[in-house]
């Protein structure tokens, strides 16, 4: 669903909040606007929200809690929102298990790209099993397996796995992952790439630090093995 997907707006400044939803609305998303973390995470625990959209800094409950608990909980896809984009709150984020984030003054339109381009990222299926060693990929029901147990994966981790996998032994360029993956153009963020790495080698290598499937090949970029 992109068209009319249903949006879990967590932003406790009144006015920005009061925006972004009038923005999402009217460009026909259905928005559930909440000022804190704990009213978030009831609305998520009710289900039917198909995109989170979650500002860092809240009072009680942080953005990065909230995050690890929604990443924690499930697979729905999340997008911060960050007051400054400084470094360490970009990456902080991004280790916590967002899938993408716009900082702050942020138009309606540049979040309801980022939204449109998440979700589009979930509905791309290609009919297809294939199998890796102990890993198996299944696109057609986007499901991934090690030694026969599913692995969750975030639905961005999930693209970078088909989008690396969909051609092994090839190098990718962040850039190039930047512009198929996240569909950001020149001034995509690498940090990205990186994270969403380091979170899907987490989960799909049996030891992230000597990795097998996911390679990085210096000074260029990342390749699937094995090769």
């Amino acid at each position: 669903m992109v068209g009319g997907s249903r949006v879990l707006l967590i932003e406790d400044d009144a006015a920005v909040r009061e925006g972004l939803e009038l923005a999402l609305s009217g460009l026909g998303h259905r928005v559930r606007a909440v000022g804190s973390g704990e009213a978030g995470l009831e609305w998520l625990r009710a289900g039917g929200v198909d995109v989170v959209v979650l500002d860092l800094m809240l009072p009680g409950m942080d953005g990065f809690e909230v995050c690890r608990r929604v990443r924690a909980s499930g697979e729905v896809p999340i997008i911060m929102v960050t007051a400054r984009g400084e470094d360490v709150d970009v990456v902080a984020g991004l280790e916590a298990g967002a899938d993408d984030y716009v900082v702050k003054p942020v138009q309606g339109r540049v979040l309801e790209a980022r939204i449109r381009a998440v979700l589009r990222r979930i509905g791309r299926e290609q009919a297809e099993l294939e199998r890796y060693g102990e890993l198996t990929v299944d696109r057609a029901g986007l499901v991934v397996t090690v030694r026969g147990a599913v692995v969750s994966l975030a639905p961005t981790e999930l693209r970078l796995l088909l989008e690396l996998s969909g051609a092994p032994g090839r190098v990718h360029s962040r850039q190039q992952l930047l512009e198929s993956v996240w569909e950001h153009g020149y001034f995509g963020d690498s940090r990205l790439v990186d994270a969403c790495v380091q979170r899907l080698r987490a989960k799909i290598e049996d030891d992230s630090a000597a990795p097998v499937f996911v390679q990085t090949v210096r000074g260029f970029g990342y390749r699937f093995g094995p090769v």
